[in-house]
């Protein structure tokens, strides 16, 4: 389990980015796998949650994931819902108190936010589509709505790919210097002709700055390289495996 420094400040919030260890899943999903989208036996995937929840100190029931699908689509959640039916969204906003929201990935940036004087957290999916369409601009509109400060907003960026582990093709940046000219600083040659490098945490750190939030903390992981700590996507496409296991970040109010 990780955390950020900042966010630990925040005496009424609490926060996890869980790896894929200390869990009962077993082969391509050893062993804490979060994510019912996964191939993985459901009750597993209901068993580490529990026990992802009980690490925090925050009921199991309290959970919330949703459907994720790259979009911009934003939630406000006021209580538990089927997270083996859940509806599409991929940020979630709560004032609840223990109630917890939820990301899954396996390559892409999870993100967290708070503001804990106005006790208003989010959880986002920000994988290279969402975060280039809104998604997190998005989420920052709704947690203003529900009465967050944007000057007191906190983000962390969680365990993601790292720059030197994500290779894309020639087509790829033209969107994101399109966007930004800007952007073309967060994409380096790779060792092959015509592709590049992309600083995924680097470009999500930038977009929360851009929408104005001072406090944006990094975690220094690449879920691509660290198979011991990580579920990857892109590992197992590369190595033929259809099916990976997705790790959970989670953020709640506490009272």
């Amino acid at each position: 389990m990780i955390t950020v420094s900042a966010l630990n400040a925040l005496s009424n919030v609490r926060h996890a980015y869980f790896t894929r260890n200390h869990g009962v899943s077993t082969g391509a999903f050893e062993s804490l796998n979060c994510g019912f989208g996964s191939g993985d036996d459901a009750a597993n995937v209901r068993k580490n949650r529990a026990i992802a929840m009980e690490r925090m100190e925050m009921p199991p029931e309290g959970l919330v994931t949703a459907k994720q699908e790259h979009s911009t689509t934003v939630l406000v959640v006021d209580k538990p819902w089927d997270n083996e039916n859940p509806p599409v969204a991929d940020g979630l906003v709560t004032t609840v108190p223990r109630l917890v929201v939820g990301v899954l990935t396996a390559d892409c940036a999870p993100v967290l936010m708070a503001d804990g004087t106005a006790g208003v957290v989010a959880a986002v999916h920000a994988g290279w589509r969402g975060a280039l369409s809104g998604v997190l601009d998005r989420a920052v509109a709704v947690m203003i709505e529900q009465g967050a400060s944007l000057d007191r907003i906190i983000a962390g960026i969680g365990p993601c790919i790292g720059q030197r582990s994500y290779e894309v093709g020639p087509e790829f940046p033209q969107a994101f210097i399109d966007d930004d000219g800007n952007n073309e600083h967060y994409f380096s040659p790779s060792g092959r002709d015509g592709h590049f490098r992309f600083d995924l945490p680097g470009y999500v750190a930038r977009r929360l700055a851009l929408i104005g939030i001072t406090m944006v903390m990094p975690t220094p992981c690449d879920t691509f390289r660290e198979e011991g700590r990580f579920f990857s996507y892109r590992r197992n496409t590369l190595r033929g495996v259809k099916d990976y296991g997705r790790q959970l970040s989670a953020i709640a109010i506490e009272r």
